[in-house]
């Protein structure tokens, strides 16, 4: 029995039915548009919000890393995030090409706040949301369907309005906010009749962000959602379709590669995924992603360790030692069977042209984010003798015979399993000195 039939008060999430999807046999080919809600979404999620000096730091690193779409708060929320955007706008702190936007409620009161936070920015994202499932329609707000739909089309009006007499680029963002737990024909039907309020064109797009607000089904349904409202919406060719998974099942990038293959063009997350609950989409791991594709990810992530340091200090948040392509041991190896392969697999990398990167265990060539190979292959009881013969080889530069690779790694063997802890390069290095001295 599981936990005592706890699991009966669960429903099991709705699929998208007599639908003929074919998101399943499409490609990835090019990065989507990125958008960083660090500062908005990650920020709102940290025991210590960040300070405005830390915010301008953070914003720096999103400019340096390529990020050209930026959530930079919620004005209407508190004068931290307000001043905030003054400070950036006021003292030209955004490159010319960056898009700044900000979260604003479907409520009149709020909008004439954040409107004024973005004077003067040359390129602003005005997003509107209201919640949008059954439940808070009901419960929450205690609103009929048509009062809904109402809040959304006359928070969007107000936007107009207010933005009208913006010198810079103005694009409007509209999410149906819980998204995830709402059923596909209300979707639609709130997001198309915002889209007739904004009247996009090709030369002036529109964004129409999808949320999964609470991750609650599996990633193929999310597609599956996703290529719905991408063939049901009205002038899909002016529209910017964006998502927004959070992760409470674990599979926010899942979801957010699987709803670009369904159609979406933008995706928002945070660096490493920092977020409400279980967390934000993790927009490192799905650049990486697609990286190991041989795509251009459109993104600078060379740097990622300092990049990495600086967020861990000013968010309070280590990043785990196993999180996907940034973790300190993510390219470790211990395992005797894995470093012979990762041996061999070097070896002939450096003797060949050096095109393609092949090397067994590795997702990626360390180097690319300017990690050196000592932490590559590291050595205890449970490695072998393709382990010890390469810290030889990559440090000393001596290729040992196979029967001086299987002797030493023995005698290696035996001292880590005596002393019962890792081996360091150096402790390595020195073994091998006293036995050639021998």
């Amino acid at each position: 029995m599981s936990l005592d039939n706890k699991h009966l008060k669960y429903n099991q999430y709705p699929t998208v039915q007599n639908f003929n999807r074919k998101w399943p046999n499409n490609t990835i080919t090019k990065a989507p548009i990125y958008c960083s809600v660090d500062l908005r979404d990650g920020n709102q999620a940290l025991k210590d919000p960040l300070t405005i000096e830390q915010k301008v730091e953070y914003f720096q690193h999103l400019v340096n890393m390529g990020f050209k779409q930026i959530e930079v708060g919620y004005p209407s929320a508190g004068d931290t995030d307000y001043d905030f955007c003054r400070k950036i706008i006021e003292e030209n702190l955004i490159p010319d090409d960056v898009y700044i936007q900000v979260l604003i409620p479907a409520r009149k009161e709020l909008i004439k706040k954040s409107v004024d936070a973005l004077r003067g920015a040359k390129k602003t994202i005005f997003h509107i949301y209201n919640p949008t499932n059954e439940f808070q329609r009901r419960v929450v707000f205690n609103k009929t369907d048509d009062e809904i739909i109402a809040m959304a089309i006359d928070g969007m009006k107000e936007v107009k309005k207010l933005t009208a007499d913006f010198e810079g680029e103005v694009m409007f963002q509209y999410s149906a906010e819980s998204f995830s737990q709402t059923d596909l024909p209300f979707a639609v039907k709130i997001c198309n009749a915002v889209i007739d309020i904004v009247q996009p064109s090709e030369q002036n797009k529109m964004i129409i962000n999808l949320p999964n607000t609470l991750e609650a089904c599996m990633p193929n349904v999310y597609a599956d959602r996703i290529e719905w409202m991408c063939t049901h919406l009205k002038t899909r060719e002016n529209i910017i379709v964006s998502v927004h998974p959070h992760n409470d099942r674990g599979t926010a990038v899942a979801s957010a590669e699987m709803a670009i293959l369904a159609g979406a063009d933008r995706i928002e997350g945070t660096i490493f995924g920092n977020g409400e609950r279980a967390g934000n989409l993790d927009l490192v791991t799905v650049i990486f992603n697609i990286h190991t594709q041989g795509i251009d990810p459109e993104i600078d992530l060379s740097n990622i360790d300092e990049i990495k340091e600086f967020i861990e200090e000013v968010t309070q948040i280590k990043t785990h030692i196993r999180h996907p392509y940034v973790g300190d041991m993510i390219f470790t190896a211990f395992s005797g069977g894995h470093q012979d392969a990762i041996k061999k697999g070097m070896e002939h990398y450096n003797q060949s042209d050096k095109e393609k990167w092949t090397v067994p265990y590795l997702p990626m060539d360390p180097k690319d984010i300017k990690r050196d190979y000592e932490k590559v292959i590291r050595i205890n009881s449970q490695s072998g003798k393709g382990g010890a013969s390469f810290i030889i080889s990559e440090f000393l530069g001596i290729e040992m015979s196979k029967e001086s690779s299987i002797e030493f790694g023995k005698i290696v063997k035996e001292i880590s399993d005596k002393k019962g802890i890792e081996l360091s390069k150096d402790e390595i290095i020195d073994i091998y000195k006293s036995e050639s001295n021998k």
